[in-house]
């Protein structure tokens, strides 16, 4: 599953890292590589405090030796390449092969060293994002300490002081390396019973991530501010995101961490959940309130818990529409109710593969046969057990089962409903509509200056049988 080996100091990807000595590297702990983009079972700790582990969807835990009562960790800073969606492979940087990096998880008053080596082309540091610790080890370059310099090895020590959520990301060329997707999930249990944290059956964390990546292309535009065209987690974007499998009357928490450049309001299906943390710790019982949506702010961490008390395959989602779509377009006209009639035809004569699009809504493209650039992800390509699902980016799908034992996270296929429990076609006669509407309208809060001479007759041009002869 995991590869081990030391590094001996290969370069990065830009050719700029210098070499690092076997002697130099002999009092490391072996960096563990994970290239799969696949949920790795949790890693129940072979040694330290015990706790009971979390699964990283999409990702794996970082494994530790125990060094005279200290828990060490490696983390290498490198260029990866991370498989974003079948078909679709981005060039991201990382640590340890994978963007996120792999999730660390100690024990709240453990000691932790961690080992930071520099394969990217230039310097890096990591900062402890929600940690109490010394100030030299923040991980801010030029503040709190020299840069890591390419092919070099920094070591960050402190106490984990306080259990909760929290994550790990660079203060060093902040705008390109966050962009390229170097950041990690950090967990602190508890190391007993805490008033404010319940024991649960399912703790699922990942990480909010959000790029911008050409059709046919790989690497991400750093520049990008606003207009990002892949929204995914823990860089993967669906269909490619796995389900949040659980079992039926599970208590479940999901942390997650936004790092991208705008808040994202989370939405379950089927379910209540409250907000039982932050990157601040555990809240307070008297804050906390039943939702459905919570929206998470940039920089942030929120650790949701409910109940799975209703079965099913229920949607899990950001509820920013352009959220759950794949390499979107954001010149694209609006053509809904444009008359294509003869026009495709005409078209195809010079371009045989062209297609009508937007005519009717986008939902379109989740049944075209497109052509598309190499290494490109359609906007919406999840299959599901009535169709094609008219999603992609954020969303996936929390798999309520009766019978999934603690600990199998084996997805169990698709829901079977209970007879009448789904909805259906109705065939019988539809009833004329009543205008039964008052006829006095609105007049406005006051008068307008300026009033049309004319008015303007707007009408609406509604798909027929022929719909889909353009298509």
């Amino acid at each position: 599953m995991f590869k081990r080996r030391f590094f001996l100091g290969t370069a990065g990807a830009l050719g700029a890292a210098a070499s690092v000595s076997k002697v130099a590297l002999a009092a490391l702990p072996e960096p563990v590589l994970q290239s799969k983009p696949d949920t790795m079972p949790p890693l129940e700790p072979p040694n330290g405090r015990p706790y009971r582990p979390v699964l990283t969807l999409n990702g794996w835990t970082l494994p530790w030796r125990m060094n005279n009562g200290v828990k060490e960790f490696h983390l290498v800073a490198e260029p990866v390449v991370r498989e974003m969606a079948p078909g679709f492979k981005a060039h991201l940087w990382g640590y340890n092969g994978q963007s996120p990096g792999p999730t660390l998880e100690v024990v709240e008053g453990d000691r932790v060293r961690i080992f930071v080596t520099n394969k990217l082309g230039e310097l890096t540091s990591v900062h402890w994002h929600g940690q109490r610790l010394p100030n030299g080890m923040d991980g801010v370059t030029g503040l709190t300490q020299p840069g890591i310099p390419p092919g070099k090895t920094f070591v960050y020590e402190f106490v984990a002081r306080r259990p909760g959520t929290f994550m790990y990301h660079p203060h060093a060329d902040e705008m390109v390396q966050m962009a390229m997707g170097m950041m990690g999930f950090w967990v602190t249990h508890p190391k007993g019973r805490h008033p404010l944290i319940d024991e649960v059956d399912r703790d699922i964390c990942f990480l909010l991530n959000a790029y911008d990546i050409d059709p046919g292309a790989a690497t991400p535009k750093i520049m990008t501010m606003t207009d990002f065209n892949l929204w995914s987690w823990n860089s993967r974007i669906f269909p490619g995101i796995d389900p949040l499998v659980v079992g039926f009357k599970d208590k479940v928490r999901i942390r997650i961490g936004n790092l991208t450049m705008t808040n994202h309001p989370i939405h379950l299906h089927g379910h209540e959940f409250q907000v039982t943390g932050t990157d601040g710790g555990p809240t307070p019982k008297s804050t906390r309130r039943y939702d459905i949506t919570e929206d998470i702010p940039v920089g942030a961490m929120r650790q949701l818990e409910f109940l799975a008390d209703e079965e099913g395959d229920w949607a899990f989602h950001c509820h920013k529409s352009h959220h759950t779509m794949n390499a979107m377009g954001h010149n694209v006209p609006t053509l809904i109710g444009v008359d294509h009639s003869g026009v495709a035809s005409k078209i195809r004569k010079l371009i045989p593969d062209y297609m009508v699009m937007g005519e009717r809504g986008m939902k379109d493209m989740t049944e075209m046969d497109m052509p598309l650039p190499d290494n490109t992800a359609p906007m919406m390509a999840g299959e599901g057990p009535f169709g094609a699902v008219g999603m992609g980016g954020m969303f996936s799908v929390v798999k309520v089962r009766k019978g999934q034992k603690r600990g199998d996270y084996t997805d169990p296929g698709w829901f079977q409903h209970p007879p009448g429990t789904v909805a259906y076609e109705f065939k019988g006669p539809l009833a004329e509509p009543v205008h039964g509407r008052a006829q006095s309208v609105g007049a406005g809060s006051m008068p307008r200056a300026q009033s049309p001479k004319t008015e303007v007759e707007v009408t609406v041009r509604k798909p027929g049988a022929g719909a889909h002869s353009n298509h």
